[in-house]
């Protein structure tokens, strides 16, 4: 089995100093990952010429695929362009498919008013030695350079995510599997809930030390969760497939008091798929989290055949006029309160007109703490109009993961919820 291994190098100073999440690197590992390339070095350096050479160099030695991603716009700053045409030893010559496709978007998409620049004619520039990769999202082409003497391949792609991505599925991975006899990469991903990775660790420890060399098992904590990867990789997609899903079969007996799902998704989606095959729908009334779980369940595509609404209820005042949280319970319990929650919940199945309503109350920091509620406690309740359940969360972490952490376990508090009371 021929194992092909590939390198991404992310090029920008706004990556090193952290003003720019280098989400890039993600997205072409996950595509390179699904046409059987494994990436085994990722590498991020400025916008310094003698770095980026040096990791060229570097990479091009390990790798028999190098994708640089960065350094294409018309900006002085961008310099990776003149860098590989005299790494690989050419000249900058116009394309003028490019060019045309420059015009294009300046006068037919763009409609800016004024000329043309100088510079944003200067993208139709490229090294005579590249092979041109259409960029249909954008000014700035992808180029190929290669198969080199050594037989790597060298891929260089803008940096602009919804440009990037467009040339790595339609140009970048068609050409890699035309060039090299990929093998068949094979993952088998479920999600827990509710135990530790290190307690998980130990209760599935004989399945572990059963695995066969050619198996690998992984651990991915999250959020408070686990997500358990099994890996394989080999010529014979049906083998494989039926190889792996025997050993996931007893991975999933293994865990299954904590198992949510035994696909690699979000509880987001889970919540949804479970609505969607009851034919029922949910709604929300979020104070501490201010639509952020909104936001997770509409993220996935035709939620709204489930999901109504949410009531970002922030305030007391909105509490008390929208969901109709009763005054006194906000004076006596207060906000962040089980009494409150409850009521919320009421609120929201009311307002919403949902089967279901999930609701969360609490202090996400890094102020608003006191000794009886401090920093991290949080109300969740989940409920229908036969009954409504709530739990306490006491978390310990900054505002923004406290905020992530509330919204998961608020998620699959309502996921079994629902399970136990459909």
């Amino acid at each position: 089995m021929n194992t092909i291994n590939a390198s991404i190098i992310t090029i920008g100073d706004e990556l090193l100093i952290g003003q720019t999440i280098d989400t890039n690197s993600a997205f072409i590992a996950q595509e390179l990952n699904k046409a059987g390339v494994w990436v085994h070095r990722r590498l991020a350096v400025g916008d310094v010429y003698e770095d980026i050479w040096k990791a060229l160099d570097e990479e091009g030695k390990h790798s028999s695929i190098v994708i640089i991603t960065g350094g294409l716009g018309p900006t002085a700053d961008d310099i990776t362009k003149p860098l590989l045409c005299k790494y690989f030893g050419g000249q900058l010559i116009v394309n003028e498919k490019v060019q045309a496709h420059v015009k294009y978007l300046f006068e037919k998409v763009y409609r800016r008013p004024g000329a043309l620049l100088e510079r944003n004619l200067k993208q139709a520039e490229v090294p005579d030695v590249c092979t041109v990769l259409h960029n249909e999202r954008g000014t700035a082409p992808g180029m190929m350079f290669g198969p080199q003497p050594n037989g790597t391949v060298f891929f260089s792609l803008p940096g602009v995510p919804h440009e990037m991505k467009g040339l790595i599925v339609k140009e970048v991975i068609p050409r890699i599997k035309a060039l090299f006899q990929l093998p068949v990469i094979v993952h088998k991903t479920l999600l827990t809930a509710g135990i530790g990775e290190s307690m998980l660790a130990e209760q599935i420890s004989d399945f572990e030390n059963s695995l066969p060399p050619t198996i690998k098992l992984a651990y991915l904590p999250n959020f408070g969760m686990v997500r358990l990867r099994l890996t394989t990789q080999g010529d014979d997609p049906v083998q494989l497939e039926q190889k792996m899903q025997s050993y996931f079969e007893q991975l999933q007996l293994a865990v299954q008091q904590y198992l949510v799902t035994n696909e690699d998704e979000g509880l987001e989606k889970v919540v949804g798929k479970i609505l969607l095959q009851q034919n029922q729908t949910m709604g929300l009334a979020e104070s501490c989290t201010g639509g952020y779980i909104a936001h997770l369940i509409t993220s996935i595509p035709g939620s709204s055949a489930y999901f109504k609404g949410s009531v970002v209820s922030y305030s007391n005042e909105i509490k008390e006029a929208v969901l109709g949280v009763s005054s006194s319970t906000l004076q006596t319990e207060g906000a962040v309160s089980e009494a409150t929650v409850r009521e919320m919940v009421s609120g929201a199945l009311t307002s919403l007109r949902t089967h279901y309503a999930l609701a969360v109350s609490g202090i996400m920091g890094p102020d608003g703490g006191s000794e009886e509620k401090p920093v991290g406690t949080v109300w969740v309740a989940a409920g229908n109009k036969e009954k409504t359940e709530t739990i306490q969360l006491n978390l310990r972490f900054d505002r923004k993961r406290n905020i992530e952490m509330t919204a998961m376990h608020a998620l699959n508090f309502l996921r079994k919820f629902i399970l136990a009371n459909s």
